[in-house]
């Protein structure tokens, strides 16, 4: 077999993806990704981390691969496999929702009278959005828990755990609940309420395709924090 061409990345863009790189090892790489930084775009047009990838690549074109996506407005880790057989083996953690992800969230609103919850509503596609729906109906079962770490009179700081993946499935979910995550252009206020959307996928745990469990966790970027403490959280 002939090798994979490499497209060409300059110094620039290889050193900035590899100032994202959290953790490696023999199976994954692990990625603090900002807001702002498109997991992947259609027909690889523009920068994305996908693209970005290739700065990790072999001599004979194999390189890694993503094994999950978040929005582009959402900063925080995403992983990418090193092999193919790395590649399967996390995938299926992901299908089977073994992997046990964390999100923290600044949203304002109806804020919830309790500290914590489950949100348990079925996500339809409608365009580049999700909308409640039944699952009788075409829509897919949907599974956030959530845990109110701060609380201001208009604003909180929610930590978010998702059962399942869906599309939006976090920003959805929290906008049903009344309290929209800052910054949502579709769900929320948008620019109005904050320079970037306040989701911050922060901790993952995992297991390895050699059965050990890995947990990672991504530093909280500062935007973020800067916006808590103008929140009064």
């Amino acid at each position: 077999m002939k090798n994979r061409p490499i497209p060409n990345l300059s110094e620039d863009q290889k050193a900035y993806v590899r100032s994202l790189l959290l953790y490696e090892d023999d199976y994954v790489l692990a990625f603090n990704k900002p807001s702002g930084l498109a997991v992947q775009t259609r027909g690889n047009r523009g920068t994305s981390l996908d693209h970005l990838l290739w700065a990790f690549a072999r001599s004979n074109g194999k390189r890694p691969h993503l094994v999950h996506r978040i929005d582009a407005g959402t900063s925080g880790l995403i992983l990418a496999a090193k092999t193919k057989p790395a590649m399967a083996a996390l995938s299926a953690e992901f299908a089977e929702r073994r992997v046990r992800k964390t999100y923290l969230a600044l949203v304002s609103g109806a804020l919830p009278s309790g500290d914590e919850g489950r949100i348990e509503v079925a996500l339809k596609k409608s365009g580049r959005s999700v909308v409640p729906g039944q699952v009788d109906q075409g829509a897919d079962a949907a599974i956030t828990d959530w845990t109110l770490l701060k609380r201001s009179d208009a604003a909180a700081l929610i930590e978010v755990r998702p059962l399942t993946g869906r599309m939006h499935q976090i920003r959805a979910h929290l906008a049903h609940l009344g309290c929209p995550i800052l910054g949502d252009v579709i769900y929320g206020t948008g620019t109005q309420s904050a320079e970037r959307l306040m989701l911050h996928a922060a901790g993952l745990v995992i297991t390895r395709p050699d059965g050990q469990v890995l947990s990672l966790e991504a530093p909280v970027p500062e935007a973020f924090t800067t916006k808590q403490r103008e929140l009064g959280l």
